[in-house]
């Protein structure tokens, strides 16, 4: 049973629909961020409630995720310093 829903305690009303049973292919990019997350953030902490999950994730998006995890589709740059470089480029 998924951790999210046996925290809350709504396994009969979550409904999670990022790609179609056995296509993980559908949704890649999405598919890879849930495996980043699962392998380097959930896998190696343990937590207290439903609270503690959600601060833990949002804290290891934003801290490690987005501004010290390089990413090779991105030029190994992190999400944080593509941004700024895109966010500089002229507009036409």
């Amino acid at each position: 049973m998924p951790l999210l829903t046996t925290l809350t305690g709504l396994e009969d009303k979550a409904q999670i629909s990022m790609a179609e049973v056995g296509e993980p292919t559908q949704y890649g990019y999405a598919e890879r961020l849930m495996r980043t997350i699962k392998e380097e953030e959930v896998d190696l902490s343990e937590y207290r409630d439903y609270h503690d999950v959600y601060q833990h994730i949002g804290q290891f998006i934003e801290d490690v995720y987005m501004h010290k995890r390089v990413h090779s589709a991105l030029g190994y740059l992190t999400p944080a310093e593509f941004e700024q470089q895109w966010l500089a480029l002229p507009v036409n």
